[in-house]
Order: structure tokens, then C-alpha cells, then sequence
């Protein structure tokens, strides 16, 4: 078992956050015991996070921010914290979605992550990875933080009519989340149209994809395989999958059109009905 002597704050985000912990409460003079009670946790948590046996939320260091006094230093390392928790293959892309002036994306499986609702990516997360979902769902929750800065990035969100009726987690899971997409109606940086069944053929049958576009810097493609991705800045590669993206968007329902049939799937599909084995009459 890892004890706080033994981390090596420089091994990772991790290390350096627990280490930190542990430096700061001491010089405070309490125990971690007093510690959770003074951020209403227990003290064997406090522990845990030092030791890097568990991985500490935004909550649990904004209120060790305070307990401690540290002007937002665990605020600003918690960021750091969840991104490192995000798969290998996927951290590059969730630094430059965080940098992106513009995003873009066709979805034909899954809602796209800066979307989803903690059940929603924790039924997804639970698939291959359910000692560590708690992890991976407080790090795709950090990731959604981009969306409420003073100046977001515009988000436009195509998803194929598919993923509003694929049963991720249970009936309840997926209530919320389509409600979740509903609430979006009115903001001004978020556009979701839905690409319906009766599109029949389109630019997206080899699968979902993302378009990343900065002020400084070259536009980027990314996709996803099995366990690994594909990025890159090739012009060639922008130019045609930003000409299929527009012929997504047109073979799409409008924004009001995607809202009215998201709705509709709520209360026909994911409705207050009798369910049975978890999955709604028929």
C-alpha cells in the first residue's frame, strides 16, 4: 500500500495533489480526521485522496480551498487531476477541445461527451471500466466546464436519431439525458439538430467524428477506433469532412424539428409507463 511518504509528487497530477494535501494540512496542524470534518467528509477520505487511493472532485477541493485557505491552489489542480484520468489516446484531444475556438461533431452511437449527464457516462463508463468509473465520469464532468465560461466555444452537435433510442443505463438514465439535450434549446452556443432514420444514406456511415477549430491554429479532425484515435491537420482531410459535416446539417431536422422529436422520444419511448426487464413497453 502506497503511504504519503512514499509518493513522488513529480510521478503525476495525482502524486503532486496528495502530496500537497498532506504538506498543507500539517502546517495547519490538523489531522485527517479533523480535516473531513471541517469539509464534511471522513477522515479516512481525506486519507485515501493523500495516498492517491482516490481521486479528488472539484467539490472536495473547493472546500478544501476554503478549509485551508489556499486561494484556489487545489481548485486549479483538480483540473489537472481528472484530465490525467482520461485514457492515454484520449488526453491530447481533451486538451485541444478545451482550447478550441469551435467544435463540431456528428455522433452516431452515443451523446457526445460535453452532453451527457453523470448517469448517462456512467453506464457507458461502467462497460469497460467500472472499478474506475467514478474517476472517468468526475473527469467527462470537468470536461463540460468549457461550455460554461464567460466565452464558450460554439458547439454544434448532429446526432443520427439512432442514439435517441439506444437504452444506455435504464429508462431513467435515458429520460434525463434527453431532457438534459432539451434544456439546450435556447442556448446561444449550443446547436443540436438530429439526423433522422428516414435520411436513409450519409457523409457519416463510416462513423462519428469531431472537427476542432481555432483562432491560431490549424483546424483538427479526430475519430475513434477501438481503444485508440485518429487526429490530424491535413487540409485535405478538413476540406472533405468539413464539406460532409455541412451535408450532415443539411440531411438533419432543423434545431426546432430535432427538439420536437427528442421530446417526443421522451414521452413515447422514455415516458412515466410500466417497464419491463428495465426497457419500455411496446
Amino acid at each position: 500500500m502506497v503511504s504519503a511518504r512514499d509518493l513522488d509528487p513529480s510521478a503525476s497530477p495525482l502524486d503532486y495533489y496528495g502530496s500537497e494535501l498532506r504538506r498543507l494540512r500539517e502546517t495547519s496542524g490538523l489531522t485527517q480526521e479533523a480535516l473531513g470534518s471541517c469539509i464534511f467528509v471522513t477522515g479516512s477520505l481525506v486519507g485515501q485522496v493523500e495516498t492517491t487511493h482516490r481521486v479528488p472532485t472539484r467539490d472536495f477541493s473547493e472546500r478544501l480551498d476554503a478549509a485551508l485557505g489556499t486561494d484556489g491552489t487545489f481548485s486549479r489542480l483538480v483540473g489537472l487531476v481528472l484530465r490525467s484520468q482520461l485514457p492515454t489516446w484520449f488526453q491530447q484531444y481533451a486538451e485541444m477541445e478545451a482550447r478550441a475556438a469551435y467544435i463540431s461533431t456528428f455522433q452516431a452511437q452515443v451523446v457526445y461527451g460535453l452532453l451527457q449527464t453523470p448517469g448517462y457516462a456512467r453506464a457507458l463508463m461502467g462497460v469497460e471500466s467500472p472499478d474506475r468509473a467514478d474517476e472517468l465520469v468526475a473527469a467527462r464532468m470537468e470536461r463540460q466546464r468549457i461550455l460554461s465560461r464567460e466565452n464558450p466555444p460554439p458547439l454544434l452537435v448532429v446526432l443520427d436519431e439512432a442514439v435517441l433510442h439506444r437504452v444506455v443505463g435504464s429508462i431513467e438514465v435515458m429520460r434525463c439525458q434527453l431532457r438534459h439535450l432539451l434544456s439546450y434549446a435556447e442556448h446561444p452556443w449550443v446547436q443540436i439538430q438530429v439526423l433522422p432514420y428516414s435520411a436513409g444514406q450519409h457523409s457519416g456511415m463510416m462513423g462519428s467524428f469531431n472537427l476542432l477549430r481555432f483562432d491560431d491554429n490549424p483546424d483538427v479532425f479526430y475519430a475513434e477506433s477501438y481503444g485508440t484515435a485518429h487526429m490530424t491537420a491535413n487540409p485535405q482531410v478538413i476540406r472533405e469532412r468539413s464539406v460532409g459535416y455541412a451535408r450532415l446539417q443539411a440531411a438533419a431536422l432543423s434545431v426546432e424539428e430535432s427538439a420536437a422529436l427528442i421530446a417526443r422520444v421522451v414521452e413515447e419511448r422514455y415516458g412515466d409507463r410500466p417497464e419491463a426487464d428495465g426497457r419500455p413497453v411496446a
